[in-house]
């Protein structure tokens, strides 16, 4: 997914009581979509930040086929199957 860049400080000053404005003129029964339409822009930012850091994290070696296979063993051990 990509995203649009993020608004400038200047921006996000302009923007954000605008919206706020819009949202308090919107009849109740209008919420919960923008309720869930906020959530799923956070899902999706939230998303994209760990997809980003996990990507470092195999680039950088501190995730290997090898660290994953001896965690799923240690958890195995700690955890055995009945």
């Amino acid at each position: 997914m990509t995203s649009a860049s993020p608004p400038s400080p200047s921006e996000a000053s302009v923007l954000r009581p605008l919206i706020l404005a819009r949202i308090e003129q919107l009849p109740a029964e209008d919420l919960p979509l923008i309720d869930r339409t906020l959530l799923e822009l956070e899902t999706r930012r939230l998303s994209d930040e760990l997809g980003a850091a996990l990507a470092e994290d195999w680039r950088s070696g501190r995730i290997t086929e090898e660290s994953i296979a001896e965690a799923v063993r240690e958890h195995r051990q700690k955890h055995p199957y009945r």
